[in-house]
């Protein structure tokens, strides 16, 4: 069967009676004719779908071809080509209610075809090479560990449009418990806190995170929210970007030989439909892309008699002294499973740690209980001592920009983990004066 005819079918079998006779009467007027083969056809329908696929018209499309009748269909041509009319069928996070293309317009504020542009499902952006025509700003930057991060951010109207999706849909499906960053309640705190005090913490490293998650992920999150296939196919394209391959030529390799098979990788991702890092959205999809890898990796840890989180691409396990002599067995386990759900890890950031060493996570150091490192709180102090002996000014050597809020935001972050010294940080800052 040609996959013109199956689409047409598909759509005029949703429009009519889901019955035999309703099938066979849609199927007629689709191909002109009461043909021999739609019967049996329809038969083959019911029985694979008691009910009617509305939120499933690709799906049932391609059955339809698969069919034994459909082999008999394969001269036969469409002559109308009718609109199937989605349905949200199942709704178990009482997500806002999408049919259809133009509920998701209506929803978004926009018009119907300002939603074919910004969800871009044809990747149009890959070979554009006028600004005015790409969705996001290409920047890029040198992490600490040398590597090259690529930042794709939003334009104004885009970041709108993905901010309203973030807040009013994805954040209301549930991520895995075990993720501890992006999701209400969630801080670096609670990720590191299960594993404060333990004889045996591993720290791990998913490479590429965001770009890892791909446009197929991202369509199967709106399909098991509930959304119908073409919705799904609309929002993906919304959340997701490809890189233009001019923008790719423009960033520069690391300077480090060691990380260029990771950068290559890199490139090759950005290449697809990905999670761009600098979306809204991103984190939280991100999150539920997740989902299946952290049900795993929870199992695995339990097995091992440990304890797993997540923090956005850092992964946490920690367990008893036995784990001093297999955890590269478990290692190795956590790579297969990483692997085969479609992430890699960066092998440069795992680190094992015992309770004799220092064990950090997330900036914190989890000895014995979740705290900042007692060096950064003292080279805290002495800054704040000398920006209230020689001026504020004095101490800004970087030229870092709102310095006296840039301060504060590290007073708060001490203070989150240890108020009392957080307060008298706070006290020594408030007896500054910001004017010198």
């Amino acid at each position: 069967m040609r996959t013109d005819l199956a689409r047409a079918l598909a759509a005029g079998f949703l429009a009519g009676e889901w019955s035999q006779a309703g099938l066979v009467a849609s199927g007629a007027v689709v191909v002109g004719r009461r043909a021999r083969w739609l019967p049996p056809l329809a038969r083959q329908v019911l029985v694979l779908y008691p009910r009617p696929p509305h939120d499933r018209p690709r799906e049932l499309a391609t059955n339809l071809a698969t069919r034994p009748a459909a082999a008999k269909a394969l001269q036969a041509r469409p002559v109308v080509q009718p609109v199937g009319a989605t349905q949200m069928v199942a709704n178990r996070w009482r997500l806002p209610v999408l049919h259809d293309l133009g509920d998701v317009a209506a929803f978004l504020g926009v018009t119907p075809s300002d939603l074919d542009w910004f969800a871009d499902t044809r990747r149009l952006a890959r070979t554009a090479a006028d600004a005015p025509l790409q969705h996001y700003r290409v920047s890029h930057r040198v992490a600490p560990s040398g590597a090259i991060r690529v930042l794709e951010a939003p334009k104004p109207r885009l970041k709108a449009i993905q901010r309203r999706l973030l807040h009013e849909v994805a954040a209301l499906v549930p991520p895995h418990d075990a993720a501890r960053g992006f999701r209400p309640g969630g801080s670096v705190r609670s990720y590191a806190a299960p594993h404060a005090g333990r004889p045996v913490v591993l720290r791990l490293d998913l490479e590429a995170f965001f770009a890892s998650v791909t446009v197929n992920r991202v369509f199967g999150i709106w399909r098991t929210a509930g959304y119908p296939e073409p919705v799904a196919h609309c929002l993906s394209g919304l959340v997701t970007a490809v890189l233009p391959l001019a923008q790719w030529r423009a960033v520069p390799a690391p300077a480090d030989d060691g990380l260029l098979d990771a950068h290559w990788r890199l490139g090759r991702r950005l290449a697809a439909p990905h999670l761009p890092q600098g979306a809204p959205t991103s984190p939280a999809m991100a999150n539920l892309a997740a989902h299946r890898l952290d049900v795993r990796l929870t199992a695995l840890a339990r097995s091992w008699g440990g304890r797993y989180t997540r923090y956005a691409d850092d992964l946490a396990f920690s367990g008893d002294r036995g784990w001093g002599t297999g955890t590269s067995r478990l290692i190795d386990a956590i790579e297969e499973v990483v692997r085969d759900e479609g992430f890699r890890l960066n092998a440069r950031k795992t680190g094992v740690m015992p309770r004799a060493g220092r064990q950090v996570l997330g900036g914190l150091v989890v000895n014995e209980r979740p705290k900042v490192a007692r060096r950064e709180v003292d080279v805290l102090k002495a800054i704040l001592h000398n920006c209230e002996r020689f001026g504020p000014s004095s101490q800004n050597r970087d030229d870092v920009p709102a310095w006296e809020e840039h301060l504060r935001g590290r007073i708060a972050w001490v203070a989150q983990h240890d108020p009392v010294r957080g307060a008298r940080l706070q006290a020594v800052h408030d007896a500054i004066d910001w004017s010198r």
